[in-house]
C-alpha cells in the first residue's frame, strides 16, 4: 500500500474494514471519491470566488460525508466550519477562504495517495 505522509489527513481503516478483503470495493469506492471530490472542491472554490454562500454551503455539505468515509477528520471538521460560515452569510470571507484552502490542500494531497492506492489495487485484480 502507498505510504501516507504523517501530515496527511487520511485513514482508510474504515474503508478496508467494510471492504472485507474486496479490492473491487476499494477500487470502486476510491474511484467515486476521485470523481466527486475534485468537482465539489471546484464548485466550492467558484462559489466562494463569486460570494455565492448558499452554493458553497451546499457543496461543502455534500463533500463532508465523503471526507468522513475516507478517514479525513481534520478536513471534515474544517469543511464543516466553511459550511456553517457560508450558511451564516459569509461574514468573514478571508477566514472562509483560509479554511477552504486548508481543506483543498489536504484533500489534493490525499487524492494523489488515493490514485496510487487505486492503481496498486487495480494491478492486483
Amino acid at each position: 500500500m502507498a505510504d501516507i505522509s504523517p501530515d496527511q489527513d487520511l485513514d482508510l481503516s474504515f474503508l478496508y474494514e467494510i471492504a472485507d478483503g474486496s479490492d473491487d470495493f476499494i477500487v470502486d469506492s476510491i474511484g467515486m471519491f476521485l470523481e466527486q471530490s475534485p468537482e465539489l472542491l471546484n464548485t466550492i472554490s467558484n462559489a466562494l470566488n463569486n460570494q455565492d454562500w448558499a452554493l458553497a454551503a451546499q457543496a461543502a455539505h455534500k463533500l463532508k460525508p465523503n471526507l468522513g468515509f475516507f478517514g479525513m477528520p481534520v478536513s471534515q471538521a474544517t469543511i464543516q466550519e466553511v459550511e456553517l460560515a457560508c450558511k451564516a452569510g459569509g461574514q468573514n470571507p478571508a477566514e472562509i477562504f483560509e479554511k477552504f484552502n486548508q481543506v483543498n490542500s489536504m484533500v489534493s494531497a490525499n487524492l494523489i495517495t488515493l490514485k496510487e492506492i487505486k492503481a496498486e489495487k487495480e494491478a492486483n485484480l
